[in-house]
């Protein structure tokens, strides 16, 4: 059996040339999807999705595999480049298909029927007011329409989760602030819930705030001060090791669910400061620590 999937119809040749790259680099190597994981920090999960083309592995990941693999990170680092500016025309393309789809569809309902045109004669007053209801209930669904076409463009339509992610509070995404650098889906409150990978949250925009040993696991308190949000991380974990973070009222775990795994780390949480956050890890052997 091949160990790759053919790549997605439709995708574009310099994201196909990326990842055909990143494949060459990970059957070179000899490793395995879960020792990839290990030495990179990436999850399995999102490295399937990376190497199957349908999630563009952001910068941090590549710079990873370049790093464990010992491969010139610059060419690699360019045809990233090349493949993120693809990555993002595809999505605007997509968008605007969406978005021709929906307005057509609201022509359609309000547009008038063969043969209507003015009454030869003014309808009685009751009657006006009357069909002035149909009207404005038309003119409410149309701005309704146009608030979702903008808040669909605006954010993150991509895949969500990681694959080990033992269980998550479902949150609304919201629309990212402007400003952020590329890559980057969202910040603050609409970062809670979300994976830092595929939000683009990790890699070079996060940092190791807080760190404590739990038997032979390595608790961490991640934190990206780009995306004002944190989350809790297992290193060195095996099968059944959770790891857990709260703030306030709100929680999120995740965990290593499949064996060869050895990292697991929780959706986001918006913070101000990764001090709000209390991380802690239960191992499968029972014992227990927090950070």
């Amino acid at each position: 059996m091949p160990r790759w999937k053919d790549l997605p119809d439709g995708l574009d040749p310099q994201v196909g040339e990326f990842v055909t790259r990143l494949r060459r680099i990970v059957d070179d190597g000899g490793a395995s999807l879960a020792a990839l994981a290990e030495g990179t920090g990436y999850g399995k999960a999102s490295w399937e999705r990376y190497l199957d083309g349908r999630l563009l592995a952001p910068k941090g990941a590549v710079v990873a595999l370049a790093e464990v693999t010992g491969t010139d990170p610059v060419p690699l680092v360019t045809l990233w480049e090349l493949a993120e500016r693809a990555w993002s025309r595809s999505t605007l393309r997509h968008d605007g298909a969406t978005e021709a789809v929906l307005l057509s569809r609201a022509r359609t309902v309000t547009a008038p029927g063969p043969g209507t045109g003015r009454p030869a004669a003014d309808p009685p007053a009751g009657a006006a007011r009357t069909a002035r209801r149909p009207v404005t209930f038309l003119a409410g669904t149309l701005g309704a329409l146009a608030v979702t076409v903008g808040a669909f463009l605006l954010t993150d339509g991509g895949p969500a989760g990681s694959g080990r992610t033992a269980a998550a509070t479902p949150v609304p995404s919201a629309t990212p602030a402007r400003g952020l650098p590329p890559g980057v889906l969202c910040a603050g409150p609409g970062c809670t819930g979300r994976d830092p990978e595929e939000t683009g949250c990790g890699g070079e925009h996060v940092t190791t705030a807080r760190s404590v040993t739990v038997g032979a696991a390595l608790l961490e308190v991640r934190y990206s001060d780009t995306c004002g949000a944190a989350w809790g991380r297992i290193v060195g974990a095996v099968r059944g090791d959770t790891v857990r973070v709260t703030v306030g009222r709100v929680r999120q775990t995740g965990g290593i669910a499949d064996a060869g795994e050895t990292i697991a780390y929780t959706p986001m949480v918006a913070v101000r400061e990764p001090g709000e956050m209390r991380a802690c890890a239960e191992l499968a052997s029972g014992q227990r620590g927090c950070a």
